[in-house]
C-alpha cells in the first residue's frame, strides 16, 4: 500500500479521469478513488425524490388564499380577532387526520375566494389541542364567526354534506357593519379560560366593572319609579269605589208608612 501511494504522489500520470482525487493538507493527491457513475446516479436520484416529497404541500395548504391564515397559537388568535375591526372573521378548526376537514377544505377556499372581505382563520386541532379545550372545541370541523364589537355571532359544526349550513351563515353576517365601539373577539369567560391554561404562554388581566356613583344611581331608580306619559296603560287602573249598603227591609216600611201620613 505504501508503494501504491508513493506512486500516485509522484506519478500522477496513473490517475485516470474516472477517479476521484483526494488531497491532503499541502494540496497533493494522495490516493485516487474510483467514481461508480451507477451509484452516484442512484444516489442524486434518490436525493431529487426526497426533496420532491418535503416540497409536497399538506393538504390544508393547497388552495390557500390571501384572506386565509393558519393561527400559531393563543396570543396570536386573541390579537388577530382584536385587530380584524369591523371584518367578518371566520375560525375554522381542522385537523390533519379528519376526512371531514379534508373534503371540505377545497369548498372553504372557493368561498375565502369569493368573499375577499372576510378573514378566514385555521386552527390546527393537533397542534393547539389545549387551546381548542380551553375554548370547549370537541368536534372536527367546527366554524366559529366573529365580528366587530359583536363579538362572537355562531358557532357550530359543519361537514361536506351540511355545507349549506356555513353558506347560510356566511351570507348572514357577511354584510357591511360599521360600529363605534370596541372590538369585543373572544368572551370574558374563554379568555380566562384560555389564561388559565398552564400549556398556553398566554396572560389576560380580568376586566374590573367600574362603580356607578350613587348620584346615578338614584337617578336611575327615580327615573324608573315615575310613570311615563307615553305609556298610559302600562299601571293598573284605581279601584272602583264600593257600592252603598242597601237599606233594611223594616227601615224602608218605616220610611213608607211615614210618607203617606204626611201626604194624607
Amino acid at each position: 500500500m505504501e508503494k501504491v501511494l508513493n506512486k500516485a504522489v509522484f506519478f500522477p500520470s496513473i490517475l485516470k479521469s474516472s477517479d476521484i482525487y483526494q488531497y491532503n493538507q499541502h494540496g497533493v493527491c494522495v490516493f485516487p478513488m474510483k467514481f461508480n457513475r451507477r451509484n452516484h446516479n442512484s444516489a442524486a436520484a434518490t436525493a431529487q425524490m426526497s426533496l420532491g416529497i418535503r416540497k409536497a404541500p399538506k393538504w390544508w395548504e393547497k388552495g390557500l388564499q390571501p384572506n386565509m391564515k393558519e393561527v400559531t397559537g393563543a396570543q396570536d388568535l386573541v390579537d388577530t380577532l382584536l385587530n380584524s375591526g369591523d371584518k367578518l372573521v371566520v375560525v375554522d378548526f381542522l385537523s390533519p387526520g379528519c376526512g371531514g376537514c379534508k373534503a371540505l377544505h377545497p369548498k372553504i377556499c372557493q368561498l375565502a375566494e369569493m368573499n375577499p372581505d372576510v378573514q378566514f382563520l385555521h386552527v390546527n386541532y393537533e397542534e393547539h389541542k389545549s387551546m381548542c379545550y380551553s375554548l370547549n372545541v370537541h368536534v372536527l370541523p367546527f366554524f366559529r364567526f366573529y365580528r366587530g364589537a359583536e363579538g362572537r355571532l355562531c358557532s357550530f359544526s359543519c361537514t361536506n354534506a351540511t355545507i349549506k349550513k356555513f353558506k347560510d351563515a356566511l351570507t348572514k353576517y357577511g354584510a357591511d357593519c360599521c360600529s363605534l365601539e370596541p372590538v369585543k373577539g373572544l368572551e370574558e369567560k374563554e379568555l380566562l379560560a384560555v389564561a388559565a391554561n398552564k400549556d398556553l404562554s398566554f396572560a389576560h388581566t380580568p376586566k374590573t366593572e367600574e362603580p356607578v356613583p350613587v348620584a346615578l344611581q338614584d337617578a336611575k331608580v327615580i327615573k324608573t319609579s315615575r310613570p311615563s306619559s307615553s305609556r298610559p296603560n302600562t299601571f293598573s287602573p284605581l279601584p272602583l269605589p264600593l257600592p252603598l249598603p242597601l237599606p233594611l227591609a223594616s227601615t224602608s216600611h218605616k220610611a213608607k208608612q211615614d210618607l203617606k201620613s204626611e201626604v194624607f
